[in-house]
């Protein structure tokens, strides 16, 4: 074991989360001047699987939730998490990618991991991670999530987390979260993504996903495309795994919208506030308290009929707080940002705020080159007066559409849009058209989002 829970015997080697991100991405970058390919081809769970068996991990007992999925995967591992504190327990969450702070990947009680213990952590763990790496050769590389896994598996074990939410980056099937032997898989909604890398087909991207359910669990999973409930009940079958997908009666429903989010209906909880603006959070929370009713019946808790336990999971819901989905900003203009950079999502946001909407409207689009970002730029232009496209340098591997293939493609919608290389210049630009009444819609990268965290000093260390 890498140290006694709650003590460190190594010496601190980085004195900066700088350093340390250089050393965690330090093999990975093997990969960045040539094409990926397949992950299947590329992605190698084994390295992290040497990591975790030479640091002794996970260094105690702990129940574990994967969560997957091409949308909301994020949002449910949020809900679920507040979820469980709200019964009593003590709960780690690994998510990504962050959106300020590179420690929000890795929570207990959701507080961020604080930079001390980041960097003694992963001190502690370099004599591991050099034995792992000082075998690799060629284009292999020691995945940088898996030693953030390593890293949270570590850091919940100091903290006595006694259930760990643990949100999957992609895929799933070679994906270092896959590693780790969990109780329970969720499944939010599987869709066309990350093509290059997954596969070019639903059912491809289906298989990716369904690695995460393991042998003797249950798996739980949102209504999905035949082509992909087929996939999931067969990975299950294989596993001898059970599987339920969430019919009409275990959804939640819209009542209607509040000042504080939405209010839902759901046996057998009746009507509750989900403090979250997007339509979509409705089946994302569904999940997760689904979710936990499964995890309680496994642990053997408290009955889910126990009016003491129906208040709590009311309580838990109505405390969720998940940065940068649908989140509004600012009034006067009102103003809204959402990770919306497919065309679902865009057109999921823009219904989630019809109903608050208030004339003039304009859109700040900040949508990456390797997305149908011709397709974002059309759903809101529909209601908006004008586009402003912008984009970000924070990260050189996410590159965004040249300024003028960004331009000719509003143009050949049609759009009135101009471009920005500021997220300042274009809420500039925006207020100028929306006024003090009117509405700001962006949707952006989470790069751009964090931006905007930033901008507004949103505290993004606690959820």
């Amino acid at each position: 074991m890498i140290a006694a829970i709650g003590k460190s015997w190594g010496q601190l080697v980085f004195h900066s989360t700088a350093s340390a991100l250089d050393y965690i991405f330090r093999t990975r970058r093997r990969l960045d001047d040539a094409p990926r390919g397949l992950d299947e081809d590329t992605r190698d769970t084994a390295t992290t699987r040497k990591l975790l068996r030479l640091a002794e991990m996970p260094a105690a007992p702990c129940e574990f939730v994967v969560v997957t999925g091409s949308r909301g995967k994020g949002s449910v591992a949020s809900i679920m998490a507040r979820l469980l504190e709200a019964l009593g327990y003590r709960v780690g969450m690994l998510t990504s990618p962050h959106l300020v702070h590179w420690n929000e990947r890795i929570r207990v009680s959701g507080t961020m991991i604080p930079d001390d213990d980041f960097l003694r952590i992963l001190s502690d763990l370099r004599p591991h991670i050099d034995s792992v790496t000082e075998d690799l050769h060629g284009r292999q590389y020691l995945s940088p999530q898996g030693i953030f896994l390593a890293m949270a598996l570590q850091y919940f074990a100091e903290k006595r987390a006694e259930i760990a939410v643990l949100e999957v980056g992609r895929g799933g099937r070679f994906d270092d979260i896959s590693v780790v032997p969990n109780r329970l898989s969720l499944f939010a909604p599987i869709l066309l993504e990350h093509t290059a890398l997954l596969g070019d087909t639903l059912e491809k991207i289906a298989w990716h996903k369904a690695g995460i359910i393991s042998g003797n669990g249950v798996a739980l999973s949102t209504a999905q495309p035949p082509a992909v409930e087929r996939i999931l009940r067969r990975e299950a079958e294989l596993q001898g795994a059970r599987i339920h997908f969430l019919d009409d009666a275990d959804r939640a429903r819209l009542q209607e919208d509040s000042d504080e989010g939405q209010l839902i209906r759901m046996r057998p909880y009746g009507e509750m506030l989900l403090p979250l603006l997007g339509r979509y959070q409705i089946e994302n929370a569904s999940l997760a308290i689904r979710a936990v009713e499964i995890l309680q019946v496994q642990l053997s808790a408290s009955s889910l009929k126990d009016d003491r336990y129906i208040e709590l999971i009311r309580a838990g819901l109505a405390q969720v707080k998940w940065f940068g989905r649908v989140q509004k900003l600012d009034q006067e203009p009102a103003i809204y940002v959402d990770g919306a950079i497919t065309v679902p999502s865009a057109e999921s946001f823009v219904a989630s705020v019809r109903s608050r909407l208030s004339e003039p409207v304009a859109a700040i689009v900040g949508v990456p080159r390797d997305r149908d970002y011709s397709g974002v730029y059309q759903v809101m232009a529909r209601v908006s007066r004008k586009l402003i496209i912008t984009e970000t340098d924070i990260n050189p591997n996410t590159r965004f559409p040249l300024r003028e293939d960004a331009l000719r493609a509003a143009q050949a919608l049609g759009v009135d849009a101009r471009h920005t290389n500021s997220m300042r210049e274009a809420l500039d630009i925006a207020r100028e058209i929306a006024g003090e009444s009117g509405t700001i819609l962006l949707a952006v990268s989470l790069m751009l989002v964090g931006e905007t965290m930033l901008i507004w000093n949103v505290d993004t260390s606690q959820i």
